[in-house]
């Protein structure tokens, strides 16, 4: 890391660990175009990107001779933890995609490794980088919240299909999805956000919710979220706070800002570009940026949320009627 700080405004050698939908619709794309990297090795189960040194694990990248300056990391949270304490321990600073690990003690044990090792630590909550999230941010400063409701409604058969991991225990269910609305709802509220009740709908056949309600409080502030993996047709993602006088919403995740029902320009959407952009800030600076706020949210969700029953997932939806 010290031979990287001496390469005045050299691009930064990246290693991104993990090859799948989220890396290939956004993480790759986004290196491609940044000044600030480039992708010099991957390592992944399941598959490689054309033209790039490709290694099944973290441990033969780093071997590979590539003299790697920072890791991007983008697998399933049940396999983020020791992949990230590897490269800190080859004193690599990381970037983890959300949620950037399992438990809370896995992000705590983490931050203390990199802290140790004086490498930096980037949990990255990309949905807080959509265009529209700043300004409201920005406007809700000066304004006392008087209630908040999140409807975050998808498909996981069209954004995460056949990922069987993604139900499986550690995967999180719809709180994956989820996480990105609370990781909004924590940057823009003032306050600090606590969950008070869950109710979480679990399919026999699977160990995480498909579904869930969450009331919460920021400040003093109630907040209601819906949160569904079944939604066909038209998704929605949208979170709307009234103020003592107004009413924000913030639509498609965070793309679209309305005040009042009237939209307001918030320029282009560059999220993943932005994430990037921040990591290599941190890499260059040596410096670290951790909340575990959304993730502490998700935790007190699942160890406090009754549960209840439902009928049983599948993929294919063929298996559904039969």
């Amino acid at each position: 890391m010290a031979e990287f700080l001496e390469r005045n405004g050299a691009k930064i050698r990246l290693g991104l660990i993990g090859i799948g939908k989220i890396a290939r619709d956004q993480h790759v794309p986004a290196i491609t175009a940044s000044p600030d990297f480039d992708l010099v090795a991957t390592a992944s189960r399941d598959g490689s990107i054309a033209g790039i040194p490709a290694y099944r694990d973290v441990a033969e990248m780093l071997a590979g001779g590539h003299d790697i300056d920072a890791i991007s990391i983008a697998t399933p949270p049940s396999g983020r933890h020791l992949i990230a304490a590897q490269a800190i321990a080859a004193r690599l600073p990381v970037m983890v995609e959300k949620p950037p690990a399992a438990t809370l003690t896995q992000l705590d044990d983490l931050a203390a490794q990199a802290l140790v090792a004086g490498v930096g630590l980037f949990t990255a909550w990309h949905s807080r980088e959509a265009n529209a999230v700043s300004a409201a941010r920005e406007w809700l400063s000066s304004r006392t919240i008087q209630a908040v409701r999140i409807i975050w409604r998808e498909d996981i058969r069209r954004w995460h299909p056949n990922q069987e991991w993604i139900l499986d225990a550690g995967g999180f269910g719809v709180f994956d999805p989820a996480i990105n609305a609370l990781s909004i709802l924590t940057h823009i509220c003032p306050a600090p956000v606590r969950v008070e009740r869950a109710e979480l709908d679990v399919p026999e056949n699977r160990q995480c919710p498909i579904a869930a309600q969450l009331a919460m409080v920021a400040g003093s502030a109630p907040v209601h979220a819906e949160f569904d993996f079944l939604k066909t047709g038209e998704q929605t993602w949208t979170i709307m706070v009234e103020t003592e006088q107004d009413v924000l919403e913030l639509r498609e995740g965070g793309r679209i800002l309305a005040i009042d029902g009237v939209e307001r320009e918030c320029g282009a959407d560059r999220e993943y570009a932005r994430l990037y952009q921040r990591f290599a800030e941190l890499v260059r600076s040596g410096a670290s940026d951790v909340d575990d706020r959304p993730l502490r949210i998700v935790s007190d969700a699942l160890s406090t949320g009754r549960r209840r029953r439902v009928a049983p997932f599948y993929f294919d939806p063929a298996m559904v009627r039969a």
